[in-house]
C-alpha cells in the first residue's frame, strides 16, 4: 500500500489511512491487489524475454512518463472539477503494452506511468495513495484480460489488422480490457459510498467518459500497431491524445459551471435555461411541462444551531432524495439558500398533470421528512431528522406560456403552501393569475 501523508513517521502501517475503511471496501481492495500482485510474480517466471520486447517495453515507458508530462497541468485541473470516475487516458501506452508484450513486461509498463503519476499528478491533488493503487491493480488485471483474449485467438503481439479476424480480436481486446477496469473500479465505488442508490453516472462514469475510454483504447490499439510497423511513428500519436485532453477538459469546466457546488443539481442559471429549452420543445410538440418549487421549512434554525457545514450536509441529503423521487430525465436544479426546482416534461394536461404532480410533489415531501443526516459537528456527530418541505406547482400551458409565468405560478403556489402552515403541498389553480417571481431566501 501507498503511505499516507502524516506529520510524523508516516511510514508506520498504523497510519495508513486505508485501515481506515470498511472491512468490506479494505477486503475487496486487497484482494483485487493480491490478485494482481500474484499474476505478475507468475508472470516474471517467464523470464528473459527478447530485445525487442525490452525496448518495447522502454518505448512505452518513457511515451507514458512524457504524456504525463506534458499533461500534467491538464490532469491536475481535471481531478479538481470532476469526481466521476476519471479517464486519465493513459490507457493509450498500457493498453498498446497488454498488445505487443508479455503479461510481465505490460505489467512494469502500468507500474511505471501509475507510478509517475502518483508523484507528479495524484499526491498533489491530494488523492489516497490507496485508491492509486487500487487502480494502478485493475490496469493490471485489464492488462491481462486482454491478453487473455489475444492468447486464446492465437494473436499475442499483434502487429497488423490483415484481416477480419484480427479486427474482431482486437475489438474484443479492447472490450475485456475496458470491462475488467471500469467494473472493478464500478464495484469499489458501490461497497465505499454512502449514497443507498448510487446513480450509474457515479459508479460508471457519464456516457462521454465511456466514449473517451473506448477512444482512447482504439488509440492505444493504434499505437500497438504504430510500434510494432514503425516505432519512429510512436510520437504521432502523442498530438492528438493532447487535442483530447483539452477537449475534455472544457467539457468538464462547462459541467463544473452549470453545476451547483454543494448538491450537485444544476445550478440557477442552468437550469433556467435548460428548463427554457425544453419548454420550446414542448410548445412544438403541443405537449406538456410541469415545474415544482421546493423550500425547506425553519431551514435557518440548522445553520444557526449546528453551524454551516451541517447545513450543507442536510443540502445534499436533501438533493438526494429529490433525484431519487423523479425520473432520470427530469430537471433538477437548486435555486439558491434552501429553494429547489424541478421541471417535469409531458404528464399531461390541466387535470392528470395536476393530480400526478400533487402525488409526485406529495411523495418529495414525504421522502424528505423521512430523513435522517448523520453531521459532524465540534461537539461530536450528530443526527438531524424532523425536516420538512413546502412545495408549490403549475402546469404549462395551463399556467402559463413561458417559462418565467410557470415558475411565477409555482411560486405563488409556494406562498400558499407556506401560508397554511408549511409542510404542505399546493398546485396553482387554473384560475390564479402568475405575478413576477420574487428573489432571495425565504
Amino acid at each position: 500500500m501507498q503511505v499516507e501523508s502524516s506529520p510524523a513517521r508516516p511510514w508506520l502501517l498504523t497510519r495508513w489511512a486505508v485501515w481506515s475503511l470498511p472491512s468490506r471496501v479494505l477486503t475487496s481492495l486487497l484482494l483485487v491487489e493480491i490478485t494482481a500482485l500474484g499474476l505478475f510474480a507468475l508472470d516474471v517466471l517467464h523470464w528473459p524475454f527478447t530485445r525487442s520486447a525490452l525496448f518495447a517495453t522502454l518505448m512505452l515507458s518513457v511515451l507514458g512518463v512524457v504524456h504525463t508530462e506534458i499533461a500534467v497541468g491538464l490532469e491536475r485541473l481535471r481531478r479538481r472539477v470532476t469526481d466521476t470516475p476519471h479517464v486519465d487516458l493513459s490507457s493509450v501506452w498500457t493498453f498498446a503494452g497488454a498488445v505487443l508484450l508479455p503479461p510481465a513486461l505490460a505489467t512494469i509498463v502500468v507500474l511505471v506511468i501509475f507510478a509517475h503519476q502518483w508523484f507528479r499528478v495524484w499526491r498533489s491533488v491530494e488523492v489516497p495513495g490507496y485508491r492509486h493503487v487500487f487502480s494502478t491493480a485493475t490496469v493490471v488485471l485489464a492488462c491481462h484480460a486482454a491478453a487473455a483474449v489475444l492468447n486464446y485467438a492465437g494473436s499475442q503481439g499483434l502487429s497488423s489488422l490483415g484481416g477480419p479476424r484480427e479486427l474482431i480480436t482486437m475489438a474484443l481486446a479492447v472490450l475485456a480490457y475496458g470491462t475488467v477496469n471500469t467494473g472493478l473500479v464500478a464495484a469499489a465505488i458501490a461497497l465505499s459510498t454512502s449514497t443507498p442508490r448510487p446513480s450509474p453516472a457515479q459508479l460508471l462514469g457519464h456516457w462521454d467518459d465511456n466514449m473517451l475510454e473506448l477512444g482512447t483504447l482504439c488509440l492505444g490499439a493504434l499505437a500497438a500497431l504504430a510500434l510494432a510497423s514503425n516505432p519512429w511513428q510512436m510520437p504521432l500519436v502523442m498530438a492528438p491524445l493532447l487535442v483530447l485532453h483539452r477537449a475534455v477538459l472544457v467539457r468538464q469546466l462547462e459541467e463544473a459551471a452549470s453545476t451547483d457546488s454543494k448538491t450537485g443539481l444544476l445550478n440557477a442559471a442552468a437550469w433556467h435555461s435548460e428548463a427554457a429549452r425544453e419548454l420550446r420543445r414542448a410548445q412544438r410538440g403541443r405537449t406538456s411541462v410541469a415545474v415544482l418549487i421546493l423550500d425547506l421549512d425553519h431551514f435557518k434554525s440548522v445553520n444557526d444551531d449546528h453551524g454551516h457545514l451541517a447545513g450543507d450536509e442536510v443540502l445534499s441529503a436533501v438533493a438526494t432524495a429529490l433525484r431519487g423521487e423523479v425520473r432520470e430525465h427530469d430537471l433538477v436544479g437548486r435555486f439558491g439558500g434552501e429553494e429547489f426546482v424541478v421541471l417535469l416534461p409531458e404528464l399531461g394536461g390541466s387535470s392528470d398533470g395536476g393530480i400526478e404532480l400533487h402525488a409526485i410533489a406529495e411523495r418529495i415531501r414525504h421522502r424528505v421528512s423521512t430523513l435522517s443526516v448523520a453531521v459532524a459537528t465540534p461537539g461530536g456527530s450528530l443526527t438531524i431528522a424532523g425536516l420538512s418541505v413546502s412545495v408549490g406547482g403549475a402546469v404549462y400551458p395551463d399556467h402559463g406560456h413561458g417559462i418565467d409565468h410557470v415558475l411565477a405560478a409555482a411560486d405563488s403556489a409556494l406562498y400558499a403552501a407556506k401560508r397554511d402552515g408549511r409542510n404542505a403541498v399546493r398546485i396553482a389553480e387554473l384560475s390564479e393569475m402568475p405575478r413576477q417571481r420574487s428573489s432571495g431566501r425565504r
